[in-house]
């Protein structure tokens, strides 16, 4: 999952204007492995960065739903 750092509009998503911390990419669209690369690093057009990978956040996440899981159980 990677989040907006950077508002941009993505053509390759009929338009699609990404919000700094919308996800990316929006629900029911894809995203090549060469477009992850040309917004996480800035190999575009505009040499900016628009998003980067969320890893802990994630992780975090599932934490809290496994704990929230366990505690129902009891």
């Amino acid at each position: 999952m990677f989040r907006v750092v950077r508002r941009f509009k993505e053509l390759k998503h009929d338009g699609h204007i990404y919000q700094v911390g919308d996800t990316y990419p929006k629900e029911g669209s894809k995203a090549t492995k060469t477009r992850l690369e040309e917004l996480t690093t800035g190999k575009n057009k505009y040499k900016q960065v628009y998003i980067e990978e969320v890893v802990e956040e994630n992780a975090e996440k599932v934490t809290e739903e496994v704990s929230q899981e366990i505690a129902d159980e009891e």
